[in-house]
Order: structure tokens, then C-alpha cells, then sequence
């Protein structure tokens, strides 16, 4: 079993923050495997059972806010006996110019604090699709920025960005990391 962690905070409120790309992405890989229609509301999180092919996974959403988002993949990863190598997590990064994707295992949390919590829980050896949201140039910005509305003109460009990371999630689980990492990082170039 895998399962994909979208992170994001819950809530219209929040819903077209750069902070909840993780989110974006996570709905529409929901739409296209979902084997139901309604979520499970369970672990401090909503997910759904997905399958491509003959591979079941699944895809949670933390209703815990970012900051916690640990509690929640600790709760559906410990119950399902999942692997950290086996949980890939879903992120905005403010180091990556926007739309960029990189893709590694392990790492340091950078200072997001949706990782900040996921490495204290679970450990620090998932898979992480890292998008770039920017940076606004000033440390002073940051807060405003990530917890800011992509602009109504960058809809077109998440749309697509969601719908390629969708396509290629299963790559993962055919080729392994090398695969969905050299899958991901052609799109860097389209």
C-alpha cells in the first residue's frame, strides 16, 4: 500500500493559497483514481481509496492545519503499516521558481513547518514532490506570500500542473523514485 499526502490547510478560506498546491494536486489525482466518491474522515484527515491499474493507494488530506499535519499521515501510516519510502508528501516550496518541480527522498525540512511535523511523526524518509510557489524577495513577505492567492491569471498554469502531476503519480509505482523523478522533471521543460 502507498499513499500520497496532499499538504494544505482546510477551508474555503484557504483553498487558492500558494501554501495549498500539496491540496490542488491532491484533488485532482482524487478525481481521476478514486475508487468512491465520499472521503473517509478518519486520522485527523479526509483521504480516499485510489487504484491505478493494480496498484491501491491512498490519497489524504490533513484537516489539522500544516503545522500538524504529522498527526494525521502518522495516524493513516501507522494503521496501515506504511513505510515513510512508501508515503509520497506534496508541497509548496518558496526556494523553487514557480511551477518548478523537483522530486527527492529525505531531506531537510527547509523550514516548512507541514514538513517540520510530518519528519517528527513519521520520519524523514518519504518522497517529496516539491513545487515551487516563488519567493517574494523579502523574509519579511513570506507569511503574506504563502498564505496568499495564486493570482486569477496562474489558473491555467496550476490546472495543468495538477493534471501532468496526476498523469505521471503512478510512474511511482511501476519505476520507483528514479521513475516519477525523471517523469516530473520533463515537465519542468514543457
Amino acid at each position: 500500500m502507498f499513499c500520497i499526502v496532499g499538504l494544505g490547510n482546510p477551508g474555503l478560506e484557504y483553498a487558492k493559497h500558494r501554501h495549498n498546491i500539496g491540496f490542488m494536486v491532491a484533488d485532482e489525482i482524487i478525481r481521476r483514481y478514486s475508487i468512491s466518491s465520499t472521503a473517509e474522515k478518519k486520522y485527523s484527515s479526509e483521504f480516499f481509496t485510489c487504484r491505478h491499474e493494480e496498484n491501491s493507494f491512498f490519497v489524504q488530506k490533513p484537516t489539522t492545519y500544516m503545522n500538524r499535519s504529522g498527526v494525521a499521515t502518522a495516524g493513516l501510516a501507522g494503521f496501515y503499516k506504511i513505510p515513510p519510502e512508501k508515503i509520497i508528501i506534496i508541497h509548496d516550496d518558496l526556494d523553487l521558481d514557480p511551477f518548478k518541480i523537483k522530486v527527492k527522498q529525505a531531506g531537510s525540512h527547509g523550514g516548512h513547518n507541514g514538513l517540520k511535523s510530518l519528519d517528527a511523526m513519521i520520519g524523514k524518509n518519504t518522497i517529496r514532490i516539491r513545487i515551487g510557489i516563488g519567493h517574494p524577495g523579502d523574509k519579511e513577505l513570506v507569511t503574506p506570500w504563502v498564505l496568499g492567492n495564486f493570482p486569477k491569471s496562474d489558473n491555467p498554469l496550476i490546472e495543468k500542473l495538477c493534471d501532468d502531476i496526476a498523469i505521471e503519480i503512478p510512474k511511482f509505482f511501476t519505476s520507483g523514485l528514479v521513475g516519477l523523478r525523471d517523469s516530473l522533471v520533463k515537465l519542468n521543460s514543457k
